[in-house]
Protein backbone atom coordinates (compact mmCIF):
# COMPACT_ATOMS: atom_id res chain seq x y z
CA UNK A 1 0.00 0.00 0.00
CA UNK A 2 1.16 3.53 -0.76
CA UNK A 3 1.21 5.13 2.67
CA UNK A 4 2.56 8.42 1.32
CA UNK A 5 -0.82 9.13 -0.32
CA UNK A 6 -3.18 7.16 1.88
CA UNK A 7 -6.70 6.44 0.69
CA UNK A 8 -9.47 4.67 2.64
CA UNK A 9 -9.25 1.09 1.26
CA UNK A 10 -13.00 0.59 0.83
CA UNK A 11 -15.75 2.43 -1.03
CA UNK A 12 -17.00 5.18 1.27
CA UNK A 13 -20.75 5.52 1.81
CA UNK A 14 -21.65 9.04 0.55
CA UNK A 15 -23.67 9.61 3.75
CA UNK A 16 -20.42 9.46 5.71
CA UNK A 17 -18.00 11.17 3.36
CA UNK A 18 -16.71 13.90 5.68
CA UNK A 19 -13.06 13.02 6.19
CA UNK A 20 -12.51 12.34 9.90
CA UNK A 21 -9.65 11.32 12.18
CA UNK A 22 -10.47 9.74 15.55
CA UNK A 23 -7.83 10.08 18.30
CA UNK A 24 -7.97 7.76 21.31
CA UNK A 25 -5.45 6.57 23.90
CA UNK A 26 -6.95 3.08 23.82
CA UNK A 27 -8.94 0.82 21.51
CA UNK A 28 -10.47 -2.54 22.51
CA UNK A 29 -10.69 -4.10 19.06
CA UNK A 30 -9.83 -7.74 19.70
CA UNK A 31 -8.49 -9.78 22.60
CA UNK A 32 -5.20 -10.29 20.77
CA UNK A 33 -4.46 -6.53 20.44
CA UNK A 34 -3.83 -5.47 24.04
CA UNK A 35 -3.87 -1.69 23.77
CA UNK A 36 -6.79 -0.93 26.08
CA UNK A 37 -7.64 -0.74 29.78
CA UNK A 38 -11.39 -0.28 30.17
CA UNK A 39 -14.61 1.36 29.07
CA UNK A 40 -13.04 4.15 27.00
CA UNK A 41 -11.28 1.50 24.93
CA UNK A 42 -14.34 -0.76 24.66
CA UNK A 43 -16.28 2.22 23.35
CA UNK A 44 -13.55 3.22 20.86
CA UNK A 45 -13.24 -0.37 19.62
CA UNK A 46 -16.97 -0.63 18.95
CA UNK A 47 -16.84 2.78 17.21
CA UNK A 48 -14.09 1.58 14.86
CA UNK A 49 -16.04 -1.59 14.01
CA UNK A 50 -19.21 0.41 13.32
CA UNK A 51 -17.26 2.89 11.16
CA UNK A 52 -16.32 -0.16 9.05
CA UNK A 53 -19.91 -1.49 9.02
CA UNK A 54 -21.23 1.86 7.76
CA UNK A 55 -18.21 2.42 5.44
CA UNK A 56 -17.36 5.81 6.92
CA UNK A 57 -14.43 7.97 5.78
CA UNK A 58 -12.77 7.68 9.17
CA UNK A 59 -9.20 6.91 10.27
CA UNK A 60 -8.43 5.72 13.81
CA UNK A 61 -5.22 6.94 15.47
CA UNK A 62 -3.79 5.40 18.63
CA UNK A 63 -0.56 4.30 20.28
CA UNK A 64 1.08 0.88 20.04
CA UNK A 65 1.63 0.11 23.74
CA UNK A 66 4.64 -2.18 24.05
CA UNK A 67 3.47 -3.70 27.36
CA UNK A 68 -0.22 -2.94 26.94
CA UNK A 69 -1.99 -1.80 30.10
CA UNK A 70 -0.68 -4.68 32.22
CA UNK A 71 -1.32 -8.39 32.59
CA UNK A 72 -3.31 -9.24 35.68
CA UNK A 73 -1.73 -12.13 37.58
CA UNK A 74 -1.86 -13.32 41.18
CA UNK A 75 0.58 -13.46 44.09
CA UNK A 76 0.99 -16.77 45.91
CA UNK A 77 -1.92 -15.83 48.24
CA UNK A 78 -4.23 -15.14 45.23
CA UNK A 79 -4.05 -11.33 45.62
CA UNK A 80 -3.39 -9.04 42.67
CA UNK A 81 -0.04 -8.93 40.91
CA UNK A 82 0.48 -6.60 37.91
CA UNK A 83 2.83 -8.05 35.29
CA UNK A 84 4.25 -6.26 32.25
CA UNK A 85 5.00 -8.51 29.27
CA UNK A 86 6.17 -7.33 25.89
CA UNK A 87 3.46 -7.75 23.26
CA UNK A 88 4.07 -9.04 19.71
CA UNK A 89 1.71 -8.47 16.77
CA UNK A 90 2.54 -10.10 13.43
CA UNK A 91 -0.68 -8.79 11.83
CA UNK A 92 0.27 -5.11 12.05
CA UNK A 93 1.89 -3.70 8.93
CA UNK A 94 5.07 -1.63 9.11
CA UNK A 95 4.23 1.48 7.07
CA UNK A 96 7.89 2.39 6.68
CA UNK A 97 6.94 5.87 7.93
CA UNK A 98 9.18 7.52 10.52
CA UNK A 99 9.15 11.16 11.47
CA UNK A 100 10.20 13.39 14.36
CA UNK A 101 8.13 15.42 16.79
CA UNK A 102 9.33 17.65 19.60
CA UNK A 103 8.84 16.35 23.14
CA UNK A 104 10.56 18.10 26.06
CA UNK A 105 12.38 20.43 23.65
CA UNK A 106 14.08 17.50 21.92
CA UNK A 107 13.34 15.60 18.71
CA UNK A 108 11.74 12.19 19.22
CA UNK A 109 11.37 9.63 16.44
CA UNK A 110 7.92 8.17 15.81
CA UNK A 111 7.40 4.93 13.90
CA UNK A 112 3.97 4.09 12.45
CA UNK A 113 2.14 0.75 12.23
CA UNK A 114 -1.05 0.07 10.27
CA UNK A 115 -4.06 -2.15 10.96
CA UNK A 116 -5.81 -3.16 7.76
CA UNK A 117 -9.63 -2.92 7.97
CA UNK A 118 -10.08 -6.52 6.83
CA UNK A 119 -8.25 -8.02 9.82
CA UNK A 120 -10.79 -7.16 12.52
CA UNK A 121 -13.44 -5.36 10.42
CA UNK A 122 -12.56 -1.87 11.64
CA UNK A 123 -11.91 1.53 10.12
CA UNK A 124 -8.29 1.80 8.91
CA UNK A 125 -6.09 2.45 11.93
CA UNK A 126 -2.60 3.77 12.58
CA UNK A 127 -0.61 3.16 15.75
CA UNK A 128 2.35 5.28 16.85
CA UNK A 129 5.47 3.99 18.57
CA UNK A 130 8.60 5.66 19.96
CA UNK A 131 10.25 2.31 20.75
CA UNK A 132 12.83 2.56 17.96
CA UNK A 133 16.67 2.34 18.00
CA UNK A 134 17.04 6.02 17.03
CA UNK A 135 15.55 7.18 20.35
CA UNK A 136 17.22 7.34 23.75
CA UNK A 137 15.91 5.07 26.50
CA UNK A 138 13.57 7.65 28.06
CA UNK A 139 11.97 8.47 24.69
CA UNK A 140 11.52 4.75 23.97
CA UNK A 141 9.52 4.33 27.19
CA UNK A 142 6.83 6.86 26.15
CA UNK A 143 4.84 4.09 24.43
CA UNK A 144 5.61 1.33 26.93
CA UNK A 145 2.69 1.43 29.41
CA UNK A 146 -0.81 2.75 28.81
CA UNK A 147 -1.57 5.50 31.38
CA UNK A 148 1.93 5.52 32.84
CA UNK A 149 1.94 6.74 36.46
CA UNK A 150 4.83 9.17 35.87
CA UNK A 151 3.40 12.62 35.14
CA UNK A 152 6.00 13.62 32.56
CA UNK A 153 5.67 10.29 30.76
CA UNK A 154 1.89 10.63 30.71
CA UNK A 155 2.13 14.12 29.17
CA UNK A 156 4.62 12.78 26.63
CA UNK A 157 2.04 10.10 25.73
CA UNK A 158 -0.59 12.78 25.12
CA UNK A 159 1.87 14.67 22.92
CA UNK A 160 2.66 11.48 20.99
CA UNK A 161 -1.03 10.80 20.39
CA UNK A 162 -2.07 14.37 19.56
CA UNK A 163 0.91 16.01 17.91
CA UNK A 164 2.22 12.72 16.51
CA UNK A 165 -1.21 11.76 15.15
CA UNK A 166 -1.79 15.16 13.55
CA UNK A 167 1.66 15.12 11.96
CA UNK A 168 1.05 11.57 10.70
CA UNK A 169 -2.00 12.78 8.76
CA UNK A 170 0.23 15.36 7.05
CA UNK A 171 2.90 12.72 6.37
CA UNK A 172 0.42 10.40 4.61
CA UNK A 173 -1.34 13.28 2.80
CA UNK A 174 -4.65 12.28 4.39
CA UNK A 175 -6.24 15.70 4.76
CA UNK A 176 -9.03 15.52 7.34
CA UNK A 177 -11.97 17.85 7.78
CA UNK A 178 -12.69 16.66 11.32
CA UNK A 179 -10.30 15.89 14.19
CA UNK A 180 -12.29 13.98 16.83
CA UNK A 181 -10.72 13.77 20.29
CA UNK A 182 -12.07 10.83 22.31
CA UNK A 183 -11.32 12.43 25.72
CA UNK A 184 -8.81 15.29 26.02
CA UNK A 185 -5.71 13.08 25.80
CA UNK A 186 -5.13 14.01 22.14
CA UNK A 187 -5.44 17.77 22.72
CA UNK A 188 -1.86 18.52 21.53
CA UNK A 189 -3.32 17.89 18.03
CA UNK A 190 -5.24 21.16 18.45
CA UNK A 191 -2.05 23.12 19.17
CA UNK A 192 -0.33 21.40 16.23
CA UNK A 193 -3.19 22.66 14.02
CA UNK A 194 -3.06 26.11 15.64
CA UNK A 195 0.61 26.37 14.68
CA UNK A 196 -0.12 25.06 11.18
CA UNK A 197 -2.82 27.73 10.75
CA UNK A 198 -0.57 30.53 12.08
CA UNK A 199 -2.52 30.99 15.31
CA UNK A 200 -5.98 31.18 13.69
CA UNK A 201 -8.14 29.58 16.38
CA UNK A 202 -11.27 29.77 14.23
CA UNK A 203 -9.70 27.46 11.66
CA UNK A 204 -8.89 24.97 14.43
CA UNK A 205 -12.47 25.20 15.73
CA UNK A 206 -13.81 24.37 12.27
CA UNK A 207 -12.08 20.99 12.51
CA UNK A 208 -12.02 20.04 16.18
CA UNK A 209 -14.75 18.05 17.98
CA UNK A 210 -14.41 16.68 21.50
CA UNK A 211 -16.03 13.84 23.46
CA UNK A 212 -15.87 14.20 27.24
CA UNK A 213 -16.34 11.14 29.45
CA UNK A 214 -15.90 12.61 32.91
CA UNK A 215 -18.98 13.77 34.85
CA UNK A 216 -17.21 15.71 37.58
CA UNK A 217 -14.67 18.47 37.37
CA UNK A 218 -12.18 16.92 39.79
CA UNK A 219 -11.91 13.91 37.51
CA UNK A 220 -10.74 15.99 34.54
CA UNK A 221 -6.99 16.06 34.27
CA UNK A 222 -5.03 19.15 35.25
CA UNK A 223 -1.27 19.46 35.13
CA UNK A 224 1.18 22.18 35.98
CA UNK A 225 1.15 24.65 33.09
CA UNK A 226 4.93 25.18 33.19
CA UNK A 227 5.50 21.41 33.04
CA UNK A 228 3.21 21.10 30.00
CA UNK A 229 5.06 24.00 28.37
CA UNK A 230 8.48 22.48 29.16
CA UNK A 231 7.28 19.18 27.69
CA UNK A 232 6.55 20.96 24.33
CA UNK A 233 2.82 20.22 24.69
CA UNK A 234 1.80 23.52 23.03
CA UNK A 235 3.81 23.32 19.78
CA UNK A 236 5.76 26.50 20.55
CA UNK A 237 2.93 28.72 21.85
CA UNK A 238 3.76 30.64 25.02
CA UNK A 239 2.13 29.99 28.39
CA UNK A 240 0.45 33.39 28.03
CA UNK A 241 -0.99 32.35 24.64
CA UNK A 242 -2.31 29.14 26.17
CA UNK A 243 -3.87 30.83 29.19
CA UNK A 244 -5.61 33.33 26.91
CA UNK A 245 -7.32 30.35 25.24
CA UNK A 246 -7.93 28.10 28.27
CA UNK A 247 -8.92 30.94 30.58
CA UNK A 248 -8.68 29.33 34.03
CA UNK A 249 -7.06 31.58 36.63
CA UNK A 250 -4.52 29.23 38.22
CA UNK A 251 -1.14 27.79 37.30
CA UNK A 252 -2.54 24.44 36.24
CA UNK A 253 -3.58 23.53 32.74
CA UNK A 254 -7.09 22.05 32.50
CA UNK A 255 -7.06 19.77 29.45
CA UNK A 256 -10.85 19.32 29.15
CA UNK A 257 -11.58 23.03 29.64
CA UNK A 258 -9.07 23.93 26.93
CA UNK A 259 -10.58 21.31 24.61
CA UNK A 260 -14.02 22.89 25.17
CA UNK A 261 -12.55 26.28 24.23
CA UNK A 262 -10.80 25.00 21.08
CA UNK A 263 -13.53 22.70 19.75
CA UNK A 264 -16.45 23.64 17.56
CA UNK A 265 -18.80 21.26 19.39
CA UNK A 266 -18.49 18.66 22.16
CA UNK A 267 -20.60 15.83 23.51
CA UNK A 268 -21.28 13.91 26.66
CA UNK A 269 -21.80 10.16 26.37
CA UNK A 270 -25.38 9.81 27.64
CA UNK A 271 -28.31 12.20 27.88
CA UNK A 272 -27.81 12.46 31.64
CA UNK A 273 -24.08 13.05 31.18
CA UNK A 274 -24.85 15.82 28.68
CA UNK A 275 -27.01 17.56 31.31
CA UNK A 276 -24.35 17.06 34.02
CA UNK A 277 -21.58 18.33 31.70
CA UNK A 278 -23.45 21.46 30.65
CA UNK A 279 -24.14 22.31 34.29
CA UNK A 280 -20.53 21.57 35.28
CA UNK A 281 -18.82 23.66 32.59
CA UNK A 282 -21.37 26.47 32.14
CA UNK A 283 -19.55 28.73 34.62
CA UNK A 284 -16.70 29.10 32.13
CA UNK A 285 -17.23 31.66 29.35
CA UNK A 286 -16.43 30.81 25.75
CA UNK A 287 -16.89 27.06 25.83
CA UNK A 288 -18.42 25.33 22.83
CA UNK A 289 -21.86 23.77 22.71
CA UNK A 290 -22.07 20.46 24.63
CA UNK A 291 -24.60 18.03 23.19
CA UNK A 292 -24.88 14.31 23.93
CA UNK A 293 -24.46 11.11 21.93
CA UNK A 294 -25.13 8.05 24.05
CA UNK A 295 -22.41 5.40 24.03
CA UNK A 296 -23.12 2.00 22.53
CA UNK A 297 -21.48 -1.36 21.82
CA UNK A 298 -21.26 -3.20 18.53
CA UNK A 299 -24.10 -5.72 18.36
CA UNK A 300 -22.41 -7.98 15.82
CA UNK A 301 -19.34 -8.42 18.03
CA UNK A 302 -21.06 -8.85 21.40
CA UNK A 303 -24.48 -10.46 20.88
CA UNK A 304 -24.91 -14.23 21.14
CA UNK A 305 -26.59 -15.16 17.85
CA UNK A 306 -28.10 -18.54 18.91
CA UNK A 307 -29.68 -16.83 21.93
CA UNK A 308 -31.26 -14.17 19.70
CA UNK A 309 -32.44 -16.84 17.25
CA UNK A 310 -34.18 -18.77 20.02
CA UNK A 311 -35.77 -15.55 21.30
CA UNK A 312 -36.95 -14.54 17.82
CA UNK A 313 -38.51 -17.98 17.32
CA UNK A 314 -39.99 -17.78 20.83
CA UNK A 315 -38.50 -21.19 21.58
CA UNK A 316 -38.20 -21.13 25.38
CA UNK A 317 -36.64 -24.60 25.57
CA UNK A 318 -33.83 -23.78 23.15
CA UNK A 319 -33.34 -20.33 24.73
CA UNK A 320 -32.96 -21.75 28.25
CA UNK A 321 -30.71 -24.55 26.98
CA UNK A 322 -28.44 -22.04 25.21
CA UNK A 323 -28.19 -19.80 28.27
CA UNK A 324 -27.31 -22.79 30.44
CA UNK A 325 -24.66 -23.82 27.90
CA UNK A 326 -23.12 -20.33 28.06
CA UNK A 327 -23.12 -20.51 31.86
CA UNK A 328 -21.31 -23.85 31.77
CA UNK A 329 -18.65 -22.36 29.49
CA UNK A 330 -18.07 -19.49 31.91
CA UNK A 331 -17.94 -21.86 34.86
CA UNK A 332 -15.03 -23.79 33.33
CA UNK A 333 -13.07 -20.49 33.58
CA UNK A 334 -14.24 -20.03 37.19
CA UNK A 335 -13.14 -23.59 38.04
CA UNK A 336 -9.80 -23.19 36.30
CA UNK A 337 -8.97 -19.93 38.10
CA UNK A 338 -10.46 -20.53 41.56
CA UNK A 339 -11.13 -24.23 42.08
CA UNK A 340 -14.83 -23.51 42.68
CA UNK A 341 -17.38 -25.61 40.79
CA UNK A 342 -20.41 -23.46 39.97
CA UNK A 343 -23.83 -24.90 39.14
CA UNK A 344 -25.46 -23.83 35.84
CA UNK A 345 -28.90 -24.18 37.44
CA UNK A 346 -28.13 -21.55 40.09
CA UNK A 347 -28.72 -17.82 39.76
CA UNK A 348 -25.43 -16.12 38.87
CA UNK A 349 -24.59 -12.46 39.54
CA UNK A 350 -21.58 -10.76 37.92
CA UNK A 351 -19.92 -7.46 38.84
CA UNK A 352 -17.22 -6.81 36.23
CA UNK A 353 -15.67 -3.53 35.07
CA UNK A 354 -12.81 -1.21 35.92
CA UNK A 355 -12.15 -1.06 39.66
CA UNK A 356 -12.61 2.59 40.67
CA UNK A 357 -13.82 3.99 43.99
CA UNK A 358 -17.10 5.46 42.72
CA UNK A 359 -18.06 2.17 41.04
CA UNK A 360 -18.22 0.57 44.52
CA UNK A 361 -17.16 -2.98 43.64
CA UNK A 362 -17.55 -4.17 47.24
CA UNK A 363 -20.83 -2.40 48.06
CA UNK A 364 -22.72 -5.65 48.74
CA UNK A 365 -20.08 -6.57 51.33
CA UNK A 366 -20.78 -3.41 53.36
CA UNK A 367 -23.54 -5.43 55.08
CA UNK A 368 -21.70 -8.65 55.88
CA UNK A 369 -24.70 -10.28 57.60
CA UNK A 370 -26.95 -9.72 54.60
CA UNK A 371 -24.21 -10.77 52.19
CA UNK A 372 -23.71 -14.09 53.99
CA UNK A 373 -27.48 -14.60 54.06
CA UNK A 374 -27.60 -14.01 50.29
CA UNK A 375 -24.82 -16.54 49.62
CA UNK A 376 -26.31 -19.13 52.00
CA UNK A 377 -29.90 -18.95 50.77
CA UNK A 378 -30.94 -22.60 50.30
CA UNK A 379 -34.33 -21.71 48.80
CA UNK A 380 -32.87 -19.35 46.17
CA UNK A 381 -29.21 -20.37 45.64
CA UNK A 382 -26.92 -17.57 44.42
CA UNK A 383 -23.45 -17.56 42.85
CA UNK A 384 -21.49 -14.33 42.47
CA UNK A 385 -18.43 -13.43 40.40
CA UNK A 386 -16.24 -10.30 40.44
CA UNK A 387 -13.73 -9.33 37.80
CA UNK A 388 -11.88 -6.19 36.76
CA UNK A 389 -8.50 -4.53 36.45
CA UNK A 390 -7.66 -1.82 38.98
CA UNK A 391 -5.17 0.78 37.80
CA UNK A 392 -1.83 -0.72 38.94
CA UNK A 393 -0.96 2.36 41.03
CA UNK A 394 -4.45 2.80 42.53
CA UNK A 395 -3.73 1.13 45.86
CA UNK A 396 -7.22 1.74 47.19
CA UNK A 397 -8.79 -0.08 44.22
CA UNK A 398 -6.23 -2.90 44.50
CA UNK A 399 -7.08 -3.18 48.21
CA UNK A 400 -10.78 -3.56 47.29
CA UNK A 401 -9.89 -6.30 44.79
CA UNK A 402 -7.77 -8.10 47.41
CA UNK A 403 -10.52 -7.77 50.06
CA UNK A 404 -12.92 -9.52 47.67
CA UNK A 405 -10.34 -12.25 47.05
CA UNK A 406 -9.96 -12.82 50.81
CA UNK A 407 -13.75 -12.96 51.29
CA UNK A 408 -14.10 -15.42 48.39
CA UNK A 409 -11.96 -17.94 50.31
CA UNK A 410 -14.92 -18.34 52.69
CA UNK A 411 -17.51 -19.20 50.01
CA UNK A 412 -17.62 -21.96 47.41
CA UNK A 413 -20.17 -19.87 45.46
CA UNK A 414 -18.10 -16.66 45.25
CA UNK A 415 -15.25 -16.11 42.78
CA UNK A 416 -12.88 -13.28 41.86
CA UNK A 417 -11.39 -13.66 38.38
CA UNK A 418 -8.29 -12.08 36.86
CA UNK A 419 -7.60 -11.08 33.26
CA UNK A 420 -10.65 -8.93 32.64
CA UNK A 421 -10.21 -8.16 28.94
CA UNK A 422 -12.45 -8.59 25.88
CA UNK A 423 -12.51 -12.38 25.91
CA UNK A 424 -13.36 -12.79 29.61
CA UNK A 425 -15.78 -9.87 29.39
CA UNK A 426 -17.71 -11.70 26.67
CA UNK A 427 -17.77 -14.94 28.70
CA UNK A 428 -19.02 -13.12 31.81
CA UNK A 429 -21.80 -11.41 29.90
CA UNK A 430 -22.86 -14.65 28.26
CA UNK A 431 -22.72 -16.67 31.47
CA UNK A 432 -24.35 -14.28 33.94
CA UNK A 433 -28.03 -14.06 34.81
CA UNK A 434 -27.69 -10.63 36.42
CA UNK A 435 -25.28 -7.82 35.55
CA UNK A 436 -24.71 -5.79 38.71
CA UNK A 437 -23.82 -2.10 38.26
CA UNK A 438 -23.84 0.15 41.31
CA UNK A 439 -21.88 3.37 40.74
CA UNK A 440 -22.53 6.43 42.88
CA UNK A 441 -25.05 8.64 41.01
CA UNK A 442 -24.20 10.83 39.04
CA UNK A 443 -20.56 9.72 38.74
CA UNK A 444 -20.98 7.28 35.82
CA UNK A 445 -20.89 9.10 32.47
CA UNK A 446 -22.28 6.12 30.56
CA UNK A 447 -21.12 2.72 31.77
CA UNK A 448 -21.52 0.57 28.68
CA UNK A 449 -20.86 -2.93 30.06
CA UNK A 450 -24.55 -3.49 30.81
CA UNK A 451 -25.40 -2.98 27.14
CA UNK A 452 -23.35 -5.93 25.93
CA UNK A 453 -24.58 -7.94 28.94
CA UNK A 454 -28.19 -7.37 27.81
CA UNK A 455 -27.15 -8.54 24.32
CA UNK A 456 -26.45 -11.90 25.96
CA UNK A 457 -29.63 -12.30 27.98
CA UNK A 458 -28.08 -10.97 31.20
CA UNK A 459 -30.49 -8.68 33.08
CA UNK A 460 -29.23 -5.37 34.48
CA UNK A 461 -29.54 -4.43 38.16
CA UNK A 462 -28.24 -0.89 38.36
CA UNK A 463 -28.29 2.43 40.12
CA UNK A 464 -30.02 5.03 37.95
CA UNK A 465 -26.98 6.51 36.22
CA UNK A 466 -25.28 6.83 32.83
CA UNK A 467 -27.13 5.11 29.97
CA UNK A 468 -29.61 3.34 32.30
CA UNK A 469 -32.27 6.13 32.39
CA UNK A 470 -32.53 5.89 28.58
CA UNK A 471 -32.94 2.11 28.60
CA UNK A 472 -34.51 0.91 31.81
CA UNK A 473 -38.14 -0.08 32.28
CA UNK A 474 -37.85 -1.40 35.84
CA UNK A 475 -39.36 -4.85 36.22
CA UNK A 476 -39.82 -5.17 32.45
CA UNK A 477 -36.29 -5.16 30.98
CA UNK A 478 -34.12 -4.47 34.03
CA UNK A 479 -34.13 -3.59 37.73
CA UNK A 480 -33.15 -0.14 38.95
CA UNK A 481 -32.48 1.41 42.35
CA UNK A 482 -34.99 4.30 42.66
CA UNK A 483 -33.20 7.64 42.73
CA UNK A 484 -33.05 9.42 46.07
CA UNK A 485 -32.15 13.04 46.81
CA UNK A 486 -28.47 12.25 46.39
CA UNK A 487 -27.38 15.89 46.29
CA UNK A 488 -28.47 16.36 49.89
CA UNK A 489 -26.98 13.10 51.14
CA UNK A 490 -23.54 12.39 52.52
CA UNK A 491 -21.57 9.67 50.74
CA UNK A 492 -22.26 7.38 53.71
CA UNK A 493 -26.02 8.02 53.47
CA UNK A 494 -25.99 7.48 49.71
CA UNK A 495 -24.06 4.22 50.01
CA UNK A 496 -26.35 2.96 52.79
CA UNK A 497 -29.52 3.84 50.85
CA UNK A 498 -28.28 2.20 47.63
CA UNK A 499 -27.06 -0.88 49.51
CA UNK A 500 -30.43 -1.44 51.19
CA UNK A 501 -32.30 -0.91 47.92
CA UNK A 502 -30.05 -3.39 46.09
CA UNK A 503 -30.70 -6.07 48.70
CA UNK A 504 -34.45 -5.34 48.77
CA UNK A 505 -34.69 -5.71 44.99
CA UNK A 506 -32.51 -8.83 44.96
CA UNK A 507 -34.29 -10.59 47.83
CA UNK A 508 -37.89 -9.59 47.12
CA UNK A 509 -38.09 -9.17 43.34
CA UNK A 510 -35.26 -10.73 41.37
CA UNK A 511 -34.66 -14.08 43.09
CA UNK A 512 -38.37 -15.01 43.48
CA UNK A 513 -38.96 -14.11 39.82
CA UNK A 514 -36.01 -16.18 38.58
CA UNK A 515 -36.83 -19.29 40.60
CA UNK A 516 -40.63 -19.16 41.00
CA UNK A 517 -41.66 -17.49 37.73
CA UNK A 518 -39.12 -18.54 35.08
CA UNK A 519 -41.44 -17.54 32.22
CA UNK A 520 -41.61 -14.00 33.63
CA UNK A 521 -37.81 -13.91 34.01
CA UNK A 522 -37.42 -15.07 30.40
CA UNK A 523 -39.78 -12.28 29.27
CA UNK A 524 -37.53 -9.72 31.04
CA UNK A 525 -34.52 -11.21 29.21
CA UNK A 526 -36.36 -11.00 25.87
CA UNK A 527 -37.37 -7.37 26.52
CA UNK A 528 -33.79 -6.42 27.42
CA UNK A 529 -32.42 -8.11 24.30
CA UNK A 530 -35.01 -6.35 22.11
CA UNK A 531 -34.54 -2.92 23.69
CA UNK A 532 -30.74 -2.97 23.50
CA UNK A 533 -30.45 -4.35 19.95
CA UNK A 534 -30.93 -1.14 17.91
CA UNK A 535 -30.79 1.76 20.34
CA UNK A 536 -27.53 0.69 21.98
CA UNK A 537 -25.80 -0.77 18.93
CA UNK A 538 -22.76 1.32 18.03
CA UNK A 539 -23.89 1.54 14.39
CA UNK A 540 -26.52 3.98 15.69
CA UNK A 541 -23.83 5.83 17.63
CA UNK A 542 -21.38 6.06 14.71
CA UNK A 543 -24.21 7.40 12.53
CA UNK A 544 -25.08 10.04 15.14
CA UNK A 545 -21.47 11.20 15.38
CA UNK A 546 -21.61 12.04 11.69
CA UNK A 547 -25.04 13.67 11.78
CA UNK A 548 -24.69 15.57 15.08
CA UNK A 549 -20.96 16.27 15.43
CA UNK A 550 -19.02 15.91 12.19
CA UNK A 551 -21.42 17.23 9.57
CA UNK A 552 -22.25 20.26 11.70
CA UNK A 553 -18.65 21.25 12.20
CA UNK A 554 -18.53 24.08 9.68
CA UNK A 555 -22.05 25.38 10.12
CA UNK A 556 -21.31 27.79 12.95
Amino acid sequence: MDFKNFKIPYTVNPQYSKKTAYFSMEFAIDQVLKIYSGGLGFLAGSHMRSAYNLKQDLIGIGILWKFGYYDQARNHDQTLQPVWTRKMYSFLEDTGIKFQIEIHSAPVWVKVWYLDPEIFNTAPMFFLSTDVPENDHVSKTICHKLYDANESTKLAQYILLGKGGAKLLDEINAEREVYHLNEAHGLPAAFYLLKKYNGDLNRVKEKLVFTTHTPEEAGNEKHNLKLCYDMSYFSGFSMQDVKSIEGADDDRFNHSLCALKMARIANGVSKLHGVVSRAMWSKYPGICEITSITNAQEFKYWADKPLYNAKDENDATVFDYRKKHLKKRLFTIVADQTGNLFNPNFFTIVWARRFAGYKRADLLLHDKERFHKLLNNSKYPVQIIWSGKPYPMDYSAISTFNTLVEESKNHKNMAVLTGYELSLSKSLKQGSDLWLNNPRVPREASGTSGMSAAMNGSVNLSTDDGWIPEFAKPGENSFVVPQADYLNMSIYEQDTYDLNQLYEILENEILPTYYDHPERWRKIQYNAMNDVQEQFNSDRMADEYYRILYDNVQNG
